[in-house]
């Protein structure tokens, strides 16, 4: 086990399997030493249950920013089942967030930090990013958030 499954492991956190693709996609492709994972959610959450819901009508920024925080693990959990070794991520490159909003919710940014503040927590500075966070009308399932994530690695 390397220093960031050490890492992971003093936050308390544990890295749920990551399931198949629901469409005809895949969740990781590799092109040189960049990783470009597919968007994914906050689910299931501990309990077993899911965030269903717009940020800024059924969720405030707060719960937006839990629900960010569990899709970061998720995205953590795919880049660990496709290398194996978490050790080999150079860097975090960016982030596109994509935050199911009320028409006049203008906290996306907010929310996102969830995400952003977990992989700094996880990586270091390897997991400082560029990054996107935008509104959306909808999301699969009704989801509150949706991230993707470019990632450079070492072979």
């Amino acid at each position: 086990m390397g220093t960031i499954e050490d890492r992971i492991q003093e936050l308390g956190i544990e890295l749920p399997d990551t399931p198949a693709p629901m469409a005809n996609y895949v969740p990781v492709v590799r092109t040189g030493n960049l990783i470009y994972l597919s968007g994914v959610g906050p689910t299931p959450k501990p309990d077993g249950s899911a965030y269903i819901g717009k940020l800024g009508s059924t969720f405030g920024v707060e719960e937006g920013y839990d629900a960010a925080r569990l899709t970061a693990i998720n995205l953590v959990a795919r880049l660990k089942g496709y290398l194996g070794e978490l050790d080999r991520v150079n860097q975090i490159v960016k982030l596109l967030s994509m935050v199911n909003s009320a028409p006049d919710f203008t906290e996306p940014p907010a929310v996102t930090n969830g995400c952003s503040d977990l992989l700094v927590e996880i990586f270091g500075d390897k997991g400082r990013h560029a990054r996107s966070a935008v509104g959306v009308a909808t999301l699969p399932g009704g989801m509150p958030i949706e991230i993707e994530m470019i990632a450079e690695i070492s072979d």
